[in-house]
């Protein structure tokens, strides 16, 4: 009997799958780039980096086990820097206007990919700083730390006037967050946290959460990665931040208050808390609610009486919202799962694998 067996590797029925939706993705993003009005592609950009905040928080809370409330002041590092570098010393000039820049910073001009990496590195620094610093607390005295951090900075932002502009803010700013930008960023790290949640770290991660003594029983590092994922996390805010600055064009330390901080944690929490699918739904399906439900804050007919706009009422349906998940669903719409190709074969929407094989029979 000739047998004949290839020693090239054959892609995976769920490599295939894969690659099909990525392909589907990008035909998808060109044709709706085409297709809606320009407001629509500013919400469609906004979940993009909405995806990216609630990866990078839900690394903390959900994977390591950790309680921080710092992320809007990651965020404030990395949108300032990302939009400093990116402005150029005229653009400056009209932006300074009460005090003028710090010499130092009037002159340096960058394109926008290295300015977003430093804006990374520098949000991932000072994440790493904090960290080294506080990460031997728990629980809420983590949060408060962390919350602490995060008005610093506020205040910090107000202050600086000859680097931030102060209360001012930076106006203005070139809207280099395009569709492109936002989704491929989006994608990029989103593979990135499922790579190194699979990997060797992602476990010693949940290891940590599970059982922080059991872990260290068994020789994980666990201060050390606290620090790590802190300090990944705090990158990860500050890609976002520099992806907001340039998506508003304008930016002020009042749009980094702890109410930031809040949405991201909704929508953690909405997903699922340890499932990076679940940050990644809700992520879109909250930024379009909250676009949705904006008539809630004005004027509203309800059919027997009018009520005045009541500013701000959208927010309290989804802190109702988020009660409601709270206490009936802790493990939020995904839990701790992922979605996977097997789990559709498994109730019927694909194909099982091998079923072709299966109605053959025995060759």
């Amino acid at each position: 009997m000739n047998t004949s067996t290839s020693n090239k590797p054959r892609m995976s029925r769920n490599s295939k799958l894969t690659l099909c939706a990525a392909v589907l993705g990008l035909a998808l993003l060109f044709v709706f780039d085409g297709m809606f009005d320009r407001f629509t592609m500013q919400i469609f950009k906004l979940c993009a980096i909405n995806i990216i905040l609630a990866l990078s928080l839900n690394l903390i809370n959900g994977f390591t086990g950790l309680f921080s409330l710092g992320h809007a002041g990651f965020m404030a590092v990395g949108a300032y820097t990302c939009a400093i570098l990116t402005m150029s010393p005229e653009q400056k000039e009209v932006n300074y206007v009460l005090q003028p820049i710090a010499p130092w910073l009037s002159s340096v001009y960058l394109p926008f990919l290295p300015s977003l990496l430093i804006a990374g590195l520098l949000a991932g620094f000072i994440g790493w700083l904090l960290g080294v610093i506080s990460l031997r607390l728990r629980d809420d005295y983590l949060a408060i730390a962390t919350l602490g951090f995060s008005e610093i900075i506020r205040v910090i932002l107000t202050n600086a006037s000859t680097v931030t502009n102060g209360a001012l803010g930076l106006k203005g700013l070139p809207r280099f967050t395009t569709m492109w930008w936002a989704w491929g960023s989006a994608v990029v790290i989103t593979l990135f946290l499922v790579l190194l949640i699979k990997s060797s770290y992602g476990r010693a991660f949940k290891s940590i959460r599970d059982n922080e003594i059991a872990a260290e029983s068994m020789g994980v590092d666990v201060f050390g990665m606290k620090v790590l994922s802190f300090t990944i996390s705090s990158f990860l805010a500050g890609i976002a931040g520099g992806l907001l600055a340039h998506y508003l064009t304008t930016i002020d330390p009042k749009q980094f208050i702890f109410l930031k901080t809040f949405d991201i944690l909704l929508i953690v929490v909405l997903g699922g808390v340890g499932s990076i699918t679940g940050s990644v739904v809700a992520a879109i399906v909250v930024t379009i609610a909250m676009e949705a439900l904006r008539f809630l804050d004005g004027p509203l007919n309800l059919g027997f009486m009018m009520t005045n706009g009541v500013p701000g009422l959208r927010m309290v349906f989804f802190s109702a919202l988020l009660m409601v998940v709270v206490i009936y669903r802790q493990q939020g719409l995904m839990g701790k799962s992922e979605f996977s190709w097997d789990a559709l074969s498994s109730i019927g929407l694909l194909p099982r694998r091998g079923a072709r094989c299966e109605k053959g029979g025995k060759q």
